[in-house]
């Protein structure tokens, strides 16, 4: 092959090759903006005066923005008889405890259930696949007989023991342990390490990715938990339940709960950021073989 169609052939490729990368990366954007939307929309309904609210064909953008609905968010919440800071304290102590609950329940649970041989792991792996049909909101009544007769009812713990594991969680870590060699789990016993030792040394490092997609999950189940059905005293109630009544007064305080909204869209958004990059970063590194 002369030297001029071996120039016109590579040229051709990499002009194919050029065209592709263009076409992804259009569809990328397209598709990150078609993402970012909800949040944009979120914002803008939040700078927004209560009039341009309710427009009709409702617009994009606003012609008047204004951080009033913000302060007026604060003016509601100071009205209240129960400090904002104590609605923040129960929020944060719910996330930050259920979070690190089903991090280390579901993580041992599923090193158990991928990597150990017992009676009855296939029924209980069936059991938890099964129950992955079910909303929450099938066994509310359930849960609150338990709670009930446990007296935990208007406490913390109503909301943070229930939900300290999870179905999709546990299926989530236990599919991807599952891809862990067993000769890595094998060497690790002849060498005298216990399960214990083998779940959180060697297991859990190689599972990062799983791992914080499971912390991206339970944090933002637990932040957006809504109080309601177990705690009915004020000074027990998460953020979520105080947006949702401040949104039930009406229209007057449409402002105030578009406000609240970007208030509550803010932590989830920052540990997303913080957790992502730590995902990617882990799954371009790791890679086990046999």
């Amino acid at each position: 092959m002369s030297d001029k169609k071996k120039v016109k052939i590579s040229s051709g490729m990499a002009g194919r090759k050029k065209s592709g990368t263009v076409m992804i990366f259009v569809f990328l954007s397209v598709l990150g903006i078609f993402m970012f939307f909800p949040v944009y929309l979120t914002i803008v309904m939040s700078v927004k005066p209560v009039e341009e609210l309710f427009v009709f064909p409702p617009k994009l953008y606003t012609l008047r923005p204004t951080l009033k609905n913000f302060s007026d968010m604060s003016e509601v919440i100071r009205q209240n008889r129960v400090p904002f800071s104590r609605y923040v304290f129960n929020s944060v102590a719910v996330t930050v405890s259920v979070t690190f609950l089903q991090s280390v329940i579901i993580s041992m649970a599923a090193f158990v259930l991928a990597k150990c041989r017992f009676v009855g792991r296939k029924l209980i792996n069936n059991i938890i696949v099964i129950s992955l049909l079910y909303q929450s909101n099938v066994i509310y009544i359930m849960q609150y007989i338990v709670i009930n007769k446990l007296n935990l009812t208007d406490s913390l713990y109503a909301l943070i023991l229930p939900s300290a594991a999870s179905p999709m969680g546990t299926f989530l870590m236990k599919q991807s342990i599952s891809q862990l060699p067993d000769s890595i789990i094998e060497s690790a016993k002849m060498d005298g390490a216990g399960l214990f030792r083998i779940c959180w040394q060697i297991v859990m490092p190689n599972q990062k990715p799983a791992l914080m997609t499971l912390i991206i999950f339970a944090f933002q189940s637990s932040w957006n938990m809504q109080s309601g059905a177990f705690v009915f005293h004020e000074e027990y109630k998460t953020l979520p339940t105080v947006v949702n009544q401040i949104s039930s007064a009406g229209m007057v305080r449409a402002g105030v709960s578009m406000a609240a909204a970007v208030v509550m869209l803010v932590p989830p958004v920052i540990v997303f950021t913080m957790v992502q990059g730590q995902i990617i970063e882990t799954m371009a590194h790791s890679g086990i073989k046999d």
